[in-house]
Parts: structure tokens; C-alpha cells; sequence
């Protein structure tokens, strides 16, 4: 995932929004049409893609792949990838992953040929002693209502939203609805240079997936966690996403939700992305992996440079 098991990024501090990518645990849609037909990654006739984000920002991309997977954010659930569409850094339209993907992918797999993936996290109102400044501080949710709570720390007295469910499942939501907001903008940006490939700013035109894994910041509470991913499927779902799934492995995800049942609601059943094979082989391997959620296991992803690559099960 542009080497999201491997580089992700480490950050002291917790400072206007910032998420640390450290754990606070106590102590990584179905596709959703046909099989292959054989196109693949670089030409070949296996039904392979690649995954890119902020780690390959300025670095020349696959060509050709079946499918590609694109990084909104850059590592953190708040903080956008500035290769995902134009931005100071990388201003042309030629340089953005979104329209990599769009225009390079040629398809023939089980997978569209552009899906979207953003970081997740549950920080709570505070981390390492600094409040947490986009933690919410209202919201109406399934939870009930996200209200405010007092917080005192050696830097003062803080009014915050509270550690619970409804603020978690709004945390959630809000990270989403930026999310879709970021595609919004790229596609405006990318399609104002008037690229011979048009790219569409919709959340509905791809699937989505979440990237859970515990590199990021989570709560030992994993009921808050839940509702933290729930409130990220319930944003997406609003700006009209149809298709959502996870990024993550059996390990990681039961320790941030405390695994997956019917009782987790919109998390039970979603599609798997699953990361860990060293090559090809073992890709393909994976896909006969029980699934986390309790769903299919849809993609399989390998480690390889300088992008990761992916398989369409």
C-alpha cells in the first residue's frame, strides 16, 4: 500500500490535528464484478495491480497495470497525500496518482481499475498529553449525542469532547467526509489542466478502502474503535460510496475492534484487502485466507519495489 506496512511515518506530537501514528492499545467490495479475463501489472496476463501514496510521491509509476489503488491521505487519518491530486509540491496533473490510476489502468480483473484507500485512526480527545484539536466536540449519532467533557493537563484546563462511542463514530465521520472532499478537489484540480482522461470527483465511482492497521493511533477501548470505523463507513456511505472494505490483517484488526461479529454492524461482512506475501505466489495463497470480517477476501497485496503489488482473487 505505497509500503504502508514498512514506512509509515512516526511523529512526536499531537498538534493541531496531527494524529502520532503510535498505539494506544493496552500495551494492518467484493470486487465486485467477474474473474480475471488477463490483463495484468505491466503487461502481464496475470490479474495484478499496484498501490501508491505519499512514499512514491515524484517517482515514475507502474505503467499499465490492471488495477491501481490510490492513497487519499498521506499516512495519517488526517493529512493528505500531495500526490494524489496537483498540489505546490507536484502541480501537474501528470504527477498525481489519482490520475495515474485512472488513466493508466487498463482492467480485466475482478477489480475496477481505480479504488481509493485512507488511513484510520482513533486518537481519543487526548495523546501524549496534548489535546487532540479535530477530536469532535458534537455530533448527533447511533451512539446518542457527543458532548463535551473537561480535561486537565500540566498545560491547563481543556474543554474537549468527550472519550466515548458518539464522539469516536464522529471522529469517524468527519475524517470521511474529508476524505471525499480531497477527491472532490483533486479531480476539480487535475480536470482544470484538461488531461486527455477526465477523472471523476465522485465517492461513488470507486471503492473505498480502509486502512486498519496498529502503526496508527487507537484506543485499548476497541467498542470506540468500532464505532470509529463505523462512523468512517457511515461518512463515506453519505457522500455515495456504495463499496467499502478493509485493509488489514487478522491479527491487526481483532486487536483494534476486538473482532469482527454480526453485532459490529456495518463493519461485518465487508471485503478484504490483505497484505503480507513476499511475491506472486504467495498472493495468490492468500486469497484462500478466512476472511477477518467475516466476508471474501477480494485483493491480496505483495511486497515489492518500488510499489507494492496487488492481486484481484
Amino acid at each position: 500500500m505505497g509500503r504502508i506496512m514498512t514506512e509509515r511515518r512516526v511523529v512526536a506530537a499531537a498538534i493541531q490535528g496531527v494524529i502520532v501514528t503510535a498505539l494506544v492499545i493496552g500495551g494492518t467490495t467484493p470486487a465486485f464484478a467477474a474473474k480475471p479475463s488477463g490483463h495484468g501489472g505491466g503487461g502481464t496476463a496475470t490479474p495484478t495491480g499496484n498501490d501508491v501514496s505519499y512514499p512514491q510521491c515524484g517517482k515514475s509509476l507502474p505503467a499499465s497495470p490492471a488495477f491501481g489503488i490510490v492513497g487519499v491521505t498521506g499516512g495519517l487519518a488526517n493529512d493528505l497525500n500531495q500526490c494524489f491530486g496537483p498540489s505546490s509540491s507536484y502541480p501537474s496533473y501528470t504527477e498525481s496518482e489519482l490520475y495515474w490510476a485512472v488513466a493508466d489502468s487498463v482492467g480485466g480483473t475482478s477489480q475496477p481499475k481505480t479504488s481509493l484507500y485512507v488511513n484510520t485512526a482513533d486518537p481519543g480527545n487526548v495523546y501524549n498529553g496534548t489535546v487532540i484539536a479535530d477530536w469532535p466536540t458534537s455530533g448527533s449519532t447511533p451512539y446518542g449525542s457527543c458532548n463535551t467533557t473537561n480535561v486537565t493537563l500540566t498545560s491547563g484546563t481543556y474543554t474537549v469532547g468527550a472519550n466515548s462511542n458518539a464522539c469516536a463514530w464522529q471522529y469517524g465521520y468527519n475524517k470521511a467526509t474529508q476524505d471525499a472532499s480531497w477527491l472532490g478537489s483533486a479531480a476539480t484540480a487535475i480536470n482544470s489542466q484538461s488531461p486527455p482522461v477526465t477523472v471523476s470527483g465522485t465517492a461513488a465511482t470507486y471503492p473505498w478502502w480502509l486502512d486498519v492497521e496498529t502503526a496508527n493511533t487507537w484506543q485499548s477501548d476497541t467498542a470506540m474503535n468500532v464505532a470509529d470505523l463505523q462512523g468512517m463507513i457511515a461518512g463515506l456511505q453519505a457522500a455515495g460510496a456504495a463499496k467499502v472494505g478493509a485493509y488489514s490483517t487478522s491479527s491487526q484488526w481483532d486487536t483494534i475492534t476486538g473482532g469482527t461479529s454480526s453485532a459490529s454492524g456495518s463493519l461485518w461482512q465487508i471485503p478484504d484487502w490483505i497484505p503480507g506475501a513476499q511475491n506472486l505466489s504467495g498472493a495468490e495463497a492468500n486469497c484462500q485466507q478466512v476472511s477477518f470480517t467475516g466476508g471474501m477476501v477480494t485483493v491480496t497485496q505483495w511486497f515489492s519495489r518500488p510499489y507494492d503489488s496487488d492481486y484481484a482473487c
